[in-house]
């Protein structure tokens, strides 16, 4: 009941924001990614899951160079701006989008954990220029410039309402360029388009599929058995897992193993020093479940 309750709230927020603000962050989130050098690779990173932190509740970044899950957003509707957090990185919130902002303002630019430069400075809002997305409305392109004081950055930056920064969603002062780091091709919210951009792929499909078979637990029945020596573990029941990721208890991913479609996945820990592991394994709709798994 308490879910259902805060979904029925969160629409209805949403609408009453509709007029004058597009909220960035839906239910879920999904952004496809498109560097070109020797050849196009489109990379994926969505929303998965929400988490609170000092009683604020995020939503939990993942996919791409998120894999870690540390990458926490937060939006508050009513100042229009969103929020980053990175797990033991900083005790501070990063300011990355304030859409109440009116051309003339300025913020200062912050690109934690990119390739950008983290403390890129002030930006000024030249221009807000209302354009049309794939529904066919219009929505506010926010186009930035650095300040004349403003002696660490040169390139310019484009925020869309809605969507975020037309490069990563972490770097709101990056550049979008294609054959550098890279830029947005498509962002989706619930499963549905938003945003496109079609110069470097030729289609915008969702990876993240929002129909019934959502609610399956394809994870359900997937258990971890541990062998005698603890120098190995079989994972059963894993037909409908995709990917398996084993992290320390820092956060980092030491081991990845892809799986196509076979009932038992045997994990190898004899080069592993003896601690405490967490074996994550992910099904095709990106749903997540983790183990504990100690290493003797």
């Amino acid at each position: 009941m308490k879910r259902s309750i805060f979904i029925i709230l969160f629409s209805l927020s949403q609408l009453v924001c509709a007029q004058s603000y597009t909220p960035l962050l839906d239910n879920y989130n999904e952004w496809k990614f498109t560097t070109c050098f020797f050849g196009c690779l489109t990379d994926l990173y969505y929303t998965d899951g929400d988490t609170v932190v000092n009683n604020t509740e995020y939503k939990i970044l993942d996919g791409y160079h998120y894999i870690s899950r540390t990458f926490l957003l937060r939006e508050d509707l009513q100042d229009k701006k969103i929020y980053l957090r990175i797990l033991n990185y900083s005790n501070e919130e990063f300011l990355l989008y304030d859409f109440s902002m009116d051309v003339g303002d300025s913020i200062d630019m912050k690109n934690p954990i990119t390739p950008f430069v983290e403390d890129a400075g002030y930006y000024r809002l030249d221009s807000i220029v209302p354009r049309p997305l794939f529904d066919g409305n219009d929505y506010n392109h926010f186009y930035l410039s650095p300040t004349p004081s403003n002696t660490v950055s040169t390139n310019n930056a484009v925020w869309v309402e809605g969507a975020g920064s037309l490069s990563t969603i972490t770097a709101p002062s990056g550049l979008p360029d294609i054959n550098e780091v890279g830029h947005l091709s498509c962002f989706f919210k619930n499963g549905e388009l938003f945003y496109s951009n079609l110069d470097s792929i030729d289609v915008c499909e969702p990876s993240i599929i929002l129909e019934i078979d959502e609610f399956r637990d394809d994870l359900s029945e997937v258990q971890v058995i541990n062998s005698d020596s603890h120098d190995y573990c079989h994972i059963i029941n894993t037909e409908n897992v995709m990917f398996i990721d084993i992290y320390g208890l820092t956060g980092k991913r030491v081991n990845s193993v892809t799986n196509s479609g076979n009932s038992m996945v045997r994990l190898e820990f004899t080069n592993f020093q003896a601690g405490i592991y967490l074996v994550t394994v992910t099904d095709r709709l990106f749903k997540k479940k983790t183990f504990k798994v100690i290493v003797q």
